[in-house]
């Protein structure tokens, strides 16, 4: 059931043209990250930006595909999940670093983790990075370092079968979801939404970012080749995935909700795939 009445979590108001709202001390968040990542037997990885900056990435491959006498071999899934693209969202670091402490992940998966695209925005509480560059734009004719260090990493890994970016909206009315499923395999969007709704709202609105939504989804008509600008989700729809999600938790609720909702939609998301699997 989703909340209603005076159980529903309420805007703080904080927000007005920007975010306003709490923030993280992000080497502290990625070294707790790194910790928890080698206490439980991930592969980590440093990607290197520049002299002062490397990215941190986290991998799980999951078991090794065997066949049976006569049976095709099984095919291991392949998740992604990336958080801190923008600087001024710090629900998406914090919840990695809550799905690294729980350790649900399923053994019979593989996982790749990047728990922060964009460090130094952070130091500053901003959406770009300390050029000024939204490396959300950066992925079709990537400039800034940060994005063409990723590239390079993601270059390096095989394909995925499901990737998540995780996000927040300070304009959102509640949380809602990017979805890229140009096969049109069974949306796993409603339950990740049910689920989520039990701690924080929805956005119910006909009209969010400017696209049509329902029910808390947008669901674009994408052509990547005529958007002159690329997010991250493009390049991996066009590159590395058949299946991505955007979660979007609305960063004018507290903190600590909003890292609850994309934990919740995670972990959904994870065991619906797998279900469906």
């Amino acid at each position: 059931m989703s909340l209603t009445g005076p159980d529903q979590p309420r805007p703080l108001g904080k927000n007005s043209n920007g975010y306003f709202g709490e923030t993280i001390e992000v080497a502290s968040v990625l070294r707790d990250c790194v910790a928890l990542a080698q206490a439980n037997g991930w592969n980590i990885e440093h990607i290197p930006v520049n002299t002062n900056l490397a990215l941190s990435a986290f991998k799980k491959p999951g078991p090794v595909a065997t066949a049976a006498s006569g049976q095709p071999a099984r095919h291991t899934p392949r998740v992604y999940v990336s958080a801190g693209i923008h600087g001024d969202e710090p629900a998406g670091p914090l919840a990695i670093r809550q799905l690294l402490q729980e350790n649900r992940w399923p053994s019979d998966m593989g996982f790749w983790i990047c728990p922060c695209l964009n460090p130094s925005g952070f130091i500053h509480n901003r959406r770009e990075n300390p050029d000024g560059v939204d490396l959300n734009r950066e992925y079709l004719e990537p400039q800034a370092a940060e994005t063409l260090a990723h590239i390079a990493w993601l270059e390096a890994q095989p394909k995925f079968d499901l990737c998540l970016c995780l996000h927040e909206d300070w304009e959102a009315h509640g949380f809602y979801i990017y979805e890229l499923n140009p096969d049109n395999v069974r949306s796993l969007a409603p339950a990740v939404l049910d689920r989520i709704s039990r701690v924080c709202p929805i956005d119910r609105s006909e009209l969010i970012e400017g696209r049509a939504a329902k029910n808390g989804v947008i669901r674009p008509d994408v052509d990547p080749r005529s958007r002159p600008q690329w997010p991250e989700s493009l390049y991996l729809l066009t590159h590395k995935t058949r299946l991505s999600y955007t979660l979007e938790a609305p960063s004018d609720f507290a903190l600590p909700l909003r890292v609850a909702a994309l934990v919740i939609g995670v972990n959904t998301a994870i065991e619906v795939f797998r279900e469906q699997n």
